[in-house]
């Protein structure tokens, strides 16, 4: 049992949230929702709101439920061995693989200021270095794995919050108001909305991350709700603010083409500067990000290996308290997959991995809130219709985020899902 005094507070956790959340999605999002046009950018509401009963409901299982684990914990304990071993076991490839991709992101904005990393072995070796680096972090100690996060939080926001504020001095109503839905074919508002919600819901993935550390926290029943939600409404404040000030200051039709929205936006207000001050911005939203969800990768798996629901290997802890093993196997896994996937087409790289990668998440982001309703309707905690509306609202939320993924997640997902069979039973026969 960790010494107290050692344990993560609000402020940490807050910055493990955030700085989770806060990746490299955003830096292209401005990009990819101006190609549907000015009427996504309503979509910020839904899935804010969306991911805010998310949250509740994260929140509300914490404090029923205040062990490490997060999602895990939470379909264990409702849902049973098979669909809790499923969640720890999605939402692991979820954090190691995204890893990868997040890692990759990042050399791309490092390569503004090393031009050496536009070369795909180049950038990818160093990838491997970092997250090496990164996880070295961490095997020291949770403590200072929160460190590095508060800091590299604090660094990524300042860049985006430049935007957010000063951009309203180049900020023109009429980019917004001409540019409503450029959709073609033409799109109804309905569907303009949906796509655009589907864009931003992966900038809100990281939203649970306070749960999973909850051995790790002080005061957890108190603590992971505020900073869940704290952590939450930052970066929901961050994204909408940036995303809806770079829409009125760039021309529609610049944007849609824009590969670097926040570092033209920039250069609008402080010329040549802008471009580097937001490449240092994003490269340290990556690198920051990339050391919260490392801490994030060993924590579930040793969760459910001391359930002997994992290889026993998993569950091993140093000095520090830190599962050592799950960090350098899930390390080493993370350093294979950046060699295999290897492509001169960095862009391509990335999608390929973050698909993967995300459509893991949305499995505990639907398991969870069935798994409180499970256990409200039991018996095992106290009945509460709030929670069971909230509940039914963010199940609802979660399968609409599925369906609205598109085809080719749902086949990935199928096939991830059915993966999770064979080793169940190997696990289980293991036991």
């Amino acid at each position: 049992m960790e010494n107290e005094e050692k344990k993560l507070g609000v402020v940490s956790m807050t910055a493990l949230v955030t700085g989770n959340m806060i990746g490299a999605g955003i830096f292209l999002l401005p990009s990819a929702m101006a190609r549907l046009g000015s009427l996504s950018l309503v979509s910020w509401i839904f899935t804010t709101l969306g991911s805010l009963f998310l949250a509740f409901v994260f929140s509300k299982m914490c404090t029923l439920i205040p062990k490490t684990g997060g999602p895990y914990a939470y379909a264990h304990a409702g849902l049973g061995n098979a669909l809790g071993f499923q969640t720890a076991y999605c939402y692991w490839i979820n954090a190691w693989v995204g890893n990868a991709a997040i890692v990759l992101a990042g050399m791309g904005y490092l390569s503004v200021f090393f031009p050496g990393l536009a070369n795909p072995m180049t950038a990818c070796l160093v990838s491997i270095a970092v997250v090496w680096f990164f996880t070295w972090i961490n095997l020291k100690g949770i403590q200072t794995a929160s460190l590095i996060q508060l800091i590299t939080t604090i660094g990524k926001i300042l860049p985006i919050l430049f935007i957010a504020i000063f951009g309203w001095f180049f900020f023109h109503a009429e980019y917004l108001t001409q540019s409503v839905n450029v959709t073609t074919p033409h799109l109804s508002s309905f569907d303009v909305i949906t796509q655009g919600a589907t864009l931003t819901l992966w900038a809100f993935i990281g939203l649970e991350c306070a749960t999973v550390p909850a051995g790790s926290v002080k005061n957890p029943t108190r603590t992971i709700p505020i900073a869940t939600i704290l952590g939450m409404l930052i970066a929901a404040g961050c994204y909408i603010a940036s995303s809806v000030v770079i829409s009125g200051m760039i021309p529609n039709e610049v944007l849609q083409n824009s590969l670097s929205p926040f570092a033209d936006a920039a250069q609008m207000i402080m010329g040549d500067w802008g471009k580097w001050l937001i490449a240092f911005g994003a490269a340290v939203s990556c690198l920051g990000a990339l050391n919260g969800w490392i801490l994030i990768q060993g924590q579930i798996p040793m969760a459910a290996a001391d359930d002997h629901l994992f290889l026993k290997v998993f569950a091993h802890r140093n000095k520090k308290g830190v599962p050592s093993y799950a960090l350098i196997i899930t390390a080493i896994l993370i350093s294979l997959l950046l060699l295999l996937t290897v492509s001169p087409d960095l862009v391509k790289q990335y999608k390929l991995i973050i698909l993967i990668a995300t459509l893991a998440t949305l499995i505990s982001y639907l398991y969870t809130p069935v798994a409180e309703i499970v256990l409200l309707r039991r018996g095992t905690f106290p009945y509460s219709r709030k929670s069971i509306i909230v509940a039914a609202i963010a199940i609802i939320y979660s399968l609409w985020a599925i369906v609205g993924a598109g085809t080719d997640v749902l086949a990935y997902g199928a096939v991830l899902v059915l993966s999770s069979i064979p080793l169940y039973i190997f696990v289980s026969k293991k036991d």
